[in-house]
């Protein structure tokens, strides 16, 4: 713990973060105003006292939106990734601790889904499944899944073969003991590194099928449906397209920032004097 409080820039990346998720999770006391209260009068202004990011094409306040629009897209974000550690981590432990047979069936599902692309996989999902916020929280979580299963399955392997593994084994530890105790605590840096980056690129995801219509429903707000409905006053206030899209690119920075730094730090091969 010493060591990474030392670690400049992780610091900077954790508070960086730690600022957008707090304000997203205290949303309804941070933002000034009802991110669904509509005031015409005050319709596409720009930037005042009032309302310090302008206001859109129906008078909310955009930074309300936007404070919100974050608690939305890290809901959806996080529910999706966590989901896909779960069912993809599981996966890849299974398959790396049992092999033969077992490992072959699960990378070739696996590889299955890893051929379609990101975006398509989970708009073919969404479309099946409709346009929803939950739904675009499946949809990020199944194409994740392989991800996690071949990023566990790997250090996993070389884990099972080491003298810990198979002394717990020969002193009869079950299964689920060793898997639990000796493989899983030491692919902690792993996980916790590879969680935050892919929490930054779900934010992407789920503001890109946002922008299509396809995640958060109006009138909840969401930094993607903010981008795609400040497109069509752009000319005339993009206040609300702009603003929208640096914070789906502060979030996404910060959590890349993130992972970035936890991996300098916990990785013994890339940690620097501090």
């Amino acid at each position: 713990m010493r060591d990474l409080l030392r670690h400049r820039l992780l610091l900077f990346a954790a508070l960086f973060v730690a600022v957008q998720g707090l304000m997203a999770v205290f949303a309804t006391w941070v933002a000034p105003y009802d991110p669904l209260q509509q005031n015409v009068i005050a319709r596409l202004k720009g930037p005042s006292a009032a309302h310090w990011l302008g206001t859109d094409q129906f008078g909310r306040d955009i930074l309300s939106r936007i404070i919100h629009g974050w608690q939305a897209s890290l809901a959806v974000s996080l529910g999706a990734v966590l989901s896909a550690l779960l069912v993809g981590g599981t996966l890849g432990l299974v398959a790396a601790y049992y092999r033969g047979w077992t490992d072959r069936i699960v990378m070739r599902a696996m590889d299955v889904l890893f051929a379609f692309p990101v975006l398509l996989l989970a708009i073919g999902i969404v479309a099946v499944l409709g346009p929803r916020s939950s739904t675009a929280a499946v949809a990020i979580g199944i194409v994740y899944i392989p991800i996690f299963a071949r990023l566990l399955r790997g250090p996993a392997l070389v884990i099972c073969e080491s003298d810990y593994v198979t002394g717990a084994r020969a002193i009869g530890a079950g299964d689920g003991r060793i898997i639990f105790l000796h493989v899983l605590p030491n692919l902690a840096s792993v996980v916790l590194v590879q969680t935050s980056l892919l929490l930054s690129a779900a934010i992407l995801v789920e503001a890109s099928l946002s922008f299509l219509g396809l995640g958060t429903q109006p009138p909840t707000p969401s930094l993607g449906l903010m981008l795609s409905e400040g497109r069509n006053v752009l000319m005339i206030s993009p206040w609300s397209a702009i603003f929208s899209g640096f914070a789906i690119l502060l979030l996404a920075f910060g959590l890349t920032l993130l992972g970035d730094a936890l991996r300098d730090t916990l990785d013994p091969r890339l940690r620097g004097t501090p």
